[in-house]
């Protein structure tokens, strides 16, 4: 039984920086494709940056060159460093897996999913 458990969350000013971690439980990170999603209210979960099986990262547009995804598989745990955020980054954010090979983009591919985590970025 997989359970992912995230932390990190919090408030900062447009420009600061967060790290979200996603601690997985019941099986190593690396027989995962792991990914962090975000859902603002009304909105549908968007693909924020995604790790496969074997390690390869994938950002999205929007994320692409202020956020960083990783695992640490000492720690068996995912990570999303971000940097340079926004308001418009403000969203609940999911850490999800999934047990095949591919990091799907869709958020109906992912089987395990965390708790969601707060993240709040003023003005």
């Amino acid at each position: 039984y997989v359970q992912l458990v995230e932390s990190g969350a919090g408030s900062v000013q447009a420009g600061g920086s967060l790290r979200l971690s996603c601690v997985v439980s019941g099986m190593p990170v690396t027989a995962l494709s792991m990914c962090w999603f975000r859902q603002g209210r009304g909105k549908s979960r968007e693909n924020v940056a995604s790790v496969d099986k074997l390690g390869e990262p994938f950002t999205s547009a929007a994320a692409r060159d202020r956020f960083t995804v990783t695992k640490d598989n000492v720690k068996n745990t995912l990570i999303l460093q971000m940097n340079k955020l926004r308001f418009d980054d403000t969203d609940m954010y999911y850490c999800a897996a999934r047990e095949g090979s591919a990091a799907w983009l869709d958020a109906e591919k992912y089987d395990y999913w965390g708790q969601g985590i707060q993240v709040t970025v003023s003005s």
